[in-house]
């Protein structure tokens, strides 16, 4: 599930929404309302129920094939994605939707490399929000490799020291580091 050219999504576990108005979101580091929103790049980090917490690292330019090796692993790919077995279930059964929205209004947001789009007013769908499916389906077709471990913590510090590109969303919804 990725936008067409000319379109950004939004996800959503809500399948009501009729219009996105800007608003301060509670996660971010700003005080600037904004509707959120994600370009194709970005949109597999958003195929998970909205509170999962998740770590996920790709190869970028300047990885080295050690890293890319040691973090993404044998058998392929360039990308892995990783959950806690506590979210398994979740993960398995969400009703995840796709909201369509005009890439017109939005900009990038983020430094140094940007990790969504943002408008600044009000913007309607292009369309009724769209089922996401089978969220491990979609990782699989995609070719991003979903790792479930017991604990984040060790494997976001092993991404966080590499030369991969990384993002981690809703970690403070994580298991406590281990001892």
């Amino acid at each position: 599930m990725r936008p067409r050219p000319g379109e950004v999504l939004h996800f959503s576990e809500d399948p009501s929404l009729t219009l996105f108005h800007p608003h301060v979101a509670a996660t971010g580091r700003g005080s600037e309302a904004y509707v959120w929103a994600v370009d194709a790049p970005r949109a597999p980090d958003y195929w998970f129920p909205r509170a999962c917490p998740r770590a996920m690292a790709w190869a970028v330019p300047g990885t080295t094939g050690d890293d890319l090796l040691r973090i993404v692993g044998p058998g392929g790919g360039r990308r892995v994605h990783a959950v806690e077995y506590g979210w398994l279930e979740r993960l398995r059964t969400v009703r995840l939707f796709a909201y369509r929205l005009p890439a017109g209004p939005f900009r990038p947001i983020g430094e140094p490399v940007p990790h969504a789009v943002v408008a600044t007013r009000s913007v309607h769908p292009l369309g009724p929000p769209e089922p996401v499916g089978d969220l491990l389906a979609l990782h699989r077709d995609a070719g991003i490799q979903l790792r479930v471990l017991d604990n984040l913590w060790e494997f976001w510090e092993a991404v966080t020291a590499s030369t991969l590109g990384f993002s981690g969303i809703r970690l403070r919804n994580a298991r406590p580091r281990p001892a």
